[in-house]
């Protein structure tokens, strides 16, 4: 057994519960199309790392799919997609949009976006996906955080009378 061992991630956890600009905890219904947002990294499962990394399988949809609200982070945020054909790497397989800053980008092959801090980014969304790929979010800080949809679904539960 060696010092390092803890420093491996062997089994990647639901960290669905860490983002609060997508799905339930932005009072968005999740999307069809996307798989169970893993942990790759942060202080919960190796508590000496200063990123917080995920994984997100996202799967074929010929309906478009809103996937993350509008928001911003106090630290800077890399997101990451990956197309899985072998033969093309650089195909992505997929149609993706995402506003920077109220700006429209739209992306059809494998590749990443850098978001500074303090920037304002997404809707974050899928035109249609024709083979899955591999979505990551590596951010520059110990824990995701976001106060954007703070307290959203207890306000939309209390609307409701629940």
């Amino acid at each position: 057994m060696s010092n390092y061992d803890a420093l491996f991630v062997k089994d990647m956890p639901n960290i669905g519960g860490d983002f609060k600009n997508e799905g339930d905890a932005a009072g968005l219904p999740t999307p069809t199309n996307t798989g169970e947002p893993l942990g790759l990294m942060h202080k919960g499962i190796v508590p000496q790392s200063k990123i917080h990394m995920s994984h997100t399988w996202i799967f074929e949809t010929d309906e478009p799919q809103h996937w993350v609200n509008e928001h911003e982070h106090d630290y800077d945020e890399i997101l990451i997609w990956t197309g899985t054909d072998p033969d093309n790497p650089e195909d992505l397989g997929a149609e993706l949009y995402m506003d920077i800053e109220g700006v429209r980008h739209t992306v059809t092959t494998s590749g990443s976006v850098y978001i500074p801090a303090g920037t304002r980014h997404c809707p974050l969304g899928f035109t249609k996906v024709t083979r899955p790929f591999n979505f990551s979010a590596l951010s520059l800080n110990a824990d995701y955080t976001s106060d954007e949809n703070e307290g959203l679904v207890e306000q939309m539960k209390a609307a409701k009378g629940e």
